[in-house]
């Protein structure tokens, strides 16, 4: 039986931790349109490579802009970004982490976010940052060129 080729493709930043587990960096969808899932990014310091677990606004800088450096790594940019998941260890944290994200992603076209807490995140870490990309250029028209979604 033949493979199909893949619709998606693995990325890797070098400006980004190396992942602490069995995952990639993100994973580029190439149909029907492309789009980007960037996974949970922790406060690990590059090069380094040391985890930082103080400040957490410093941590939520630290996991935002690997998750923007991820994302243009990918060769998108961050007005792409249509979804954010964020996860507190503590909600108490929530405006603090809520000032930090505020700087990376303004405008009219804010992504869609979910911010929960949970009891506990890898390296014993107060937050984690995931994403999901679209590019701009896989319109709908493309999308749905279909006579019968018409």
């Amino acid at each position: 039986m033949a493979r199909r080729p893949p619709v998606h493709e693995m990325i890797t930043s070098k400006k980004a931790p190396k992942p602490v587990g069995p995952y990639s960096h993100a994973i580029r969808v190439k149909q029907p349109g492309e789009m980007l899932f960037v996974s949970g990014q922790i406060p690990i310091e590059v090069p380094s490579g040391n985890v930082f677990t103080g400040d957490i606004k410093r941590q939520a800088e630290i996991a935002l802009t690997h998750v923007k450096s991820i994302v243009m790594d990918a060769g998108f940019s961050v007005d792409e970004v249509v979804k954010c998941s964020i996860f507190l260890t503590d909600l108490k944290n929530f405006e603090a982490v809520n000032e930090v994200y505020q700087r990376m992603f303004v405008g009219q076209m804010l992504p869609a976010r979910a911010v929960v807490q949970v009891s506990g995140l890898p390296k014993g870490v107060g937050v984690e940052v995931e994403a999901i990309a679209i590019k701009k250029a896989a319109a709908a028209d493309e999308l749905f060129k279909d006579e019968d979604f018409r």
